[in-house]
Formats: structure tokens, sequence, C-alpha cells
């Protein structure tokens, strides 16, 4: 699998820690950025992310302090759906529901082990279409307009 991976200086441990495991599992990651404890925004790297996710079909790993500003700086870009995940279930189901493309963890509230679980959970798991192909139809055409 290919990932795109992107943090603040607030998530730049766990993003390091889980872009190992990524490699570790075979995957091809491409880090862009932040490479510094220096504090940085956010959402320059939820969107640099996100947008690259959506133009090269890659899933996405994105991680803040809490997760919250970078996945809804992420969820500004069209067509991607960044879910912020707590544990395995949580990002399991993010992918098998709302075919999530990215997933997103705050570095304060989730810890390596349970960050890598729920990864691995979201890297392993597809999305089921069927009766959540809809649901996801209308979740992306909220704030669409006619002709755009």
């Amino acid at each position: 699998m290919r990932w795109l991976a992107g943090s603040d200086h607030a998530g730049l441990a766990l993003k390091c820690e889980l872009i190992a495991l990524l490699r570790e599992w075979g995957d091809t990651v491409e880090d862009l950025g932040t490479d510094s404890s220096e504090s940085v925004d956010y959402p320059d790297y939820g969107r640099a992310v996100a947008e690259r996710v959506v133009a090269e079909g890659a899933l996405g790993l994105l991680v803040c302090g809490t997760g919250n500003g970078i996945a809804m700086s992420a969820n500004k870009v069209a067509q991607a759906r960044a879910a912020l995940a707590t544990d395995a279930f949580t990002a399991r189901m993010a992918r098998m529901h709302n075919d999530a493309n990215l997933i997103v963890f705050g570095a304060r509230v989730v810890g390596v082990g349970v960050a890598g679980d729920a990864l691995k959970a979201f890297r392993d798991a597809s999305f089921e279409g069927g009766r959540h192909q809809k649901r996801v139809d209308k979740m992306m055409a909220i704030g669409k307009t006619e002709g755009s």
C-alpha cells in the first residue's frame, strides 16, 4: 500500500512511530512533514496530505495534538474523508462504512500501542459498499453547489 503522512510539531513523534510500523508491514510511505519539533500550523499539513491522497489515490496518515484540527483541515479538501480514530474499532469502521481515505490520531490522546493497533485495523479493512455507498455519496454531496 502507498501512504502519504503528515503532522504538526505535536504529532511528530507518533507520526514517526506509525510510519515505521507501516514500513515494517511492507508499505510505502512518503512523509510530507513536519520533520521538526518547532511550532508549525497543522492546517498546512492536513491540506497538503489530503490533496495528494485525493489526487493520487493513496491512503493518508495525519497526526496533531488532539487530531481534531488536522482532521478538520483535511476534510475541507474535496473527496477527502479523514477519520479521527481512538481505537481499532473506530478505525476499522471508518474504512468499512465511511470509505475513509485518511486516518487521523491525536498524539496527546492515544499512545503508540493503541494508535498502532488502530492503524493496522484501518490498513487491513476495506470499504463494504452496498448500503454504505449511498450514505457516503450523501455525505460527500454536503456543501456542494450546482455546477461545482
